[in-house]
């Protein structure tokens, strides 16, 4: 059935002021980070007047940033690896291997998200303490790991059971073992379902407070969002440096998403089996 025209650019109309409304916010923060501190008071959703980057100066001269930066991009991209190298695994163990306690033990990992990591903080910070992982990033890359499995794990199930055996069963037939199947053939198609699993927990790490806050004391080992929170005192906040920071840290997440965004659009199975 023919989408009415009249229809079609309503859906369009919808679309563009969704997306004017997401973007607005980001795009603000860009335009304060060029601003003094006075002008954003004084006409906060202007242009500025004169355009400058000293606010971004100030940054890197009153913290660390770019410590606070390598920090964030370390834990997060070595989180996410394992993530997703951890969830791959395991997801295609439980959907293609058919063992009594499959169910019990795919029901296990699914409890991680039902039980709130935050409430074990007490053991956690006990334990990060007799391991001594207290004060290094690897405190953190553990802990983010073992929250993103579950979810990783649920998403790659469900995407492993659409995948077609015929597949693997060619590869069997060839040789191949079941790790050459998972790398050789199943990786490159589970790209979409890897590249969600990419973005929520990339997202998550970078932007997390919680854990850096209670695992970090050492101000050169911070992640970005722990770092920032210097430049709020008591008294008064230099936005324009806070906006310019705000900026900066979320270069990664827009690259990211843009990217990997791509394989949302494409179906890699299509036309794999005749």
């Amino acid at each position: 059935m023919k989408e009415h025209k009249g229809l079609r650019i309503g859906h369009y109309v919808i679309a563009l002021v969704f997306a004017a409304v997401s973007l607005y916010p980001i795009f603000l923060m860009v335009l304060s980070s060029f601003k003094t501190n006075v002008e954003i008071f004084k006409n906060p959703m202007a242009f500025p007047k004169s355009w400058t980057v000293n606010a971004y100066s100030k940054l890197l001269d009153q913290l660390p940033y770019f410590d606070y930066f390598w920090n964030s991009v370390f834990v997060s991209v070595t989180s996410v690896a394992l993530i997703l190298i951890s969830g791959a695994l395991v997801s295609f163990y439980i959907a293609r291997f058919n063992f009594k306690w499959n169910g019990a033990l795919f029901f296990y990992i699914l409890l991680g998200m039902m039980i709130p990591v935050k409430l074990g903080i007490v053991p956690l910070f006990i334990l990060m303490k007799n391991l001594g992982l207290m004060n290094t990033s690897f405190s953190l890359i553990f802990v983010y790991t073992a929250i993103g499995i579950p979810m990783s794990v649920l998403i790659l199930v469900g995407f492993f059971r659409t995948l077609p055996k015929e597949l693997e069963e060619s590869a069997k037939i060839d040789g191949c073992s079941d790790l050459g199947i998972l790398v050789k053939i199943i990786a490159p198609l589970m790209r979409p379902a890897l590249g969600t699993v990419m973005i929520m927990n990339f997202i998550t790490v970078w932007n997390d407070f919680f854990f850096p806050l209670i695992f970090i004391q050492d101000e050169v080992k911070k992640t970005i969002p722990v770092g920032m929170l210097t430049l709020f005192s008591e008294y008064s906040t230099d936005w324009s440096v806070l906006f310019a920071g705000l900026t900066l840290s979320s270069l990664p997440m827009i690259i990211l998403f843009a990217i990997a965004s791509k394989q949302f659009m494409e179906g890699m199975t299509a036309g794999a089996v005749k």
